[in-house]
């Protein structure tokens, strides 16, 4: 092949170069600067991280105008931090949370969108009217519901029912054993619920 066919007869000036590349440049920045897997717009609870849920694990939905929103659910994993964002990843398993609140300094994933109904409470009418807050940890191991974990999780509860008009109080904020229905017994006899239910109200 005679490549000399295809090479220009002259070569660009330097100004028309740094045109071309102030087009370029232009071009970019006027492109939508959202990528797969990027942070979604309007997460929920600015303070946390996005770490979505298979969609395999919830239901989409259009709260609080498809249903109300009217609890905030407490949960307790029986694993482990990371594990349980894998689950709440694995297809397979058929159950997410909002939120997963980490024990060692209290830091919160969101796994579902508040207006999706997360599978969380083991009974359909409760899951489309609440929000799922899983905590790190085991119901026999008090260890894990540190200080950091009560405030943090505090501050996001606090934030739900101010944002959906929810009392703070125990008949609107309640543990997962109290779902009808439900054969759980999370968050267990070692969660303080008088120190929590006072730091939502403070919070």
């Amino acid at each position: 092949m005679d490549r000399a066919k295809f090479l220009p007869t002259s070569l660009p000036s330097r100004r028309r170069l740094l045109q071309s590349a102030a087009l370029a440049t232009l071009s970019t920045a006027l492109l939508p600067t959202t990528r797969a897997g990027a942070k979604p717009q309007g997460v929920d609870y600015p303070p946390s991280e996005w770490s979505p849920a298979s969609t395999s694990n919830y239901t989409v939905a259009n709260r609080p105008t498809s249903h109300p929103v009217d609890f905030v659910i407490i949960h307790v994993t029986q694993a482990t931090y990371s594990d349980t964002l894998a689950i709440f990843q694995n297809p397979k398993k058929k159950v997410s949370a909002h939120y997963v609140v980490r024990s060692a300094d209290g830091h919160v994933a969101q796994m579902v969108r508040e207006r999706d109904i997360a599978w969380h409470a083991g009974n359909w009418d409760y899951n489309t009217r609440s929000i799922g807050i899983e905590h790190e940890g085991w119901v026999d191991k008090p260890a894990y519901f540190t200080n950091a974990m009560y405030e943090e999780s505090a501050k996001l509860t606090a934030a739900i029912c101010t944002k959906y008009r929810i009392p703070k109080d125990r008949s609107h904020i309640l543990a997962h054993y109290e779902v009808p229905g439900s054969d759980h017994t999370d968050p267990g006899p070692h969660w303080d619920w008088t120190r929590y239910i006072r730091l939502v109200n403070f919070a």
